[in-house]
């Protein structure tokens, strides 16, 4: 029993959310809140992604042993295993991974600044942009693979920006105007892409419409570079910006209250989003339904509110692996375009998605 004047107890300090107890710093400017859950997830697709990168290596007209498979990874063994794997099987697969991961930071980052999990580029017209711009530059101004890389980054950049300011038009940019006006637009570059194929000599045409659909046998190190570099660059301005684009998800005015320039950073977060799907497009061919699969995916397993980047990465490219082992196992020893694979699984995912939305409607 307390003596009279005896202040009260202090009221205990209210517990902050579990999501947003740990906190992974980088420098004094930049924080991430770490959701131990979507930590955990990341790590076990990481696992998974390695596990099945090393079986996929073993496959193939010659099957490789894993110790032996070890030995030619690292340079040693009998020289014509050493170079079926460093120069084919291995990029091949790094390319797989890498790809696939920026593809499902750039479904993420599309699907968190609309608000819809319709929102990934390759729905509203990116994929196709940065297509039409690799086909001109290889077809029509011809510069060749070394071009494409380029070509595919300025028609993205030059699709997204005619999508932006169609959906912005009359006011503000709203996710769902955004996903009608992109695929109208993807639709007009999917026409204007099957004329320059048709209007290219035979021989090429047949290249230029089976790489349309990605394929992965021809891979070599020079078309892992690009999609590298990308990563390399674009990642670290992504972080950056990780918390702009959660408070983006709160809506411009909230975000505009919170001190936020959500036009500019928008632009910014849009091009880093084309600059992902673009060097893949340049790479192997516009990949389509990772980046629409692999955010929404991520997020039921994380059970996080917003999309998240790390798991929807580690995501996208155990989809685009596990897609490329099937193209190669499915019909063997004849392969399959991988694009082919995701398109199915897509199609799918995506009847899907939609029964299940207009079940909540």
């Amino acid at each position: 029993m307390k003596s009279p004047g005896t202040s009260p107890d202090p009221a205990p300090a209210e517990a902050p959310p579990r999501s947003l107890r740990p906190a992974l710093r980088l420098g004094p400017e930049i924080s991430f809140p770490v959701h131990v859950r979507s930590l955990v997830v990341f790590l076990a697709l990481l696992v998974i992604t390695v596990v099945v990168a090393g079986w996929a290596m073993t496959l193939g007209t010659i099957d490789v042993p894993v110790g032996t498979l070890i030995q030619a990874v690292f340079g040693s063994g009998e020289d014509g295993i050493v170079r079926l794997i460093q120069n084919w099987r291995l990029p091949r697969v790094v390319i797989a991974i890498v790809g696939g991961a920026s593809l499902g930071i750039a479904g993420a980052i599309f699907q968190s600044l609309t608000r819809n999990p319709l929102g990934s580029p390759d729905i509203i017209g990116f994929n196709n942009g940065a297509y039409s711009g690799a086909l001109i530059a290889i077809l029509v101004l011809n510069t060749g693979r070394t071009g494409s890389t380029i070509g595919a980054l300025i028609g993205g950049i030059v699709a997204a920006a005619i999508v932006v300011g169609l959906a912005t038009r009359g006011g503000g940019l709203q996710g769902m105007r955004l996903i009608v006006v992109g695929i109208a637009i993807s639709a007009v570059l999917a026409s204007l892409n099957v004329y320059l194929i048709l209007r290219a000599d035979l021989e090429t045409a047949m290249a230029a419409a089976a790489w349309g659909m990605g394929i992965f046998d021809t891979i070599t190190w020079s078309q892992v570079l690009p999609i590298v570099i990308a990563l390399v660059v674009l990642v670290p301005v992504l972080c950056g910006f990780a918390r702009s684009l959660r408070l983006l998800e709160l809506g411009d005015d909230s975000a505009a209250g919170l001190g936020l320039n959500a036009n500019r950073t928008r632009l910014i977060l849009i091009v880093v989003g084309v600059g992902f799907t673009a060097a893949v497009t340049a790479a192997a061919g516009p990949i389509l339904f990772v980046a629409l699969a692999a955010p929404q995916l991520a997020r039921r397993l994380t059970g996080s509110a917003g999309i998240p980047l790390a798991a929807s990465a580690a995501m996208g490219a155990l989809l685009l692996l596990v897609s490329d082992v099937a193209a190669q196992q499915l019909l063997a020893p004849k392969q399959l375009p991988v694009g082919v694979i995701t398109l199915t699984l897509g199609g799918a995912y995506l009847i899907g998605l939609l029964i299940a939305q207009s079940r909540k409607a």
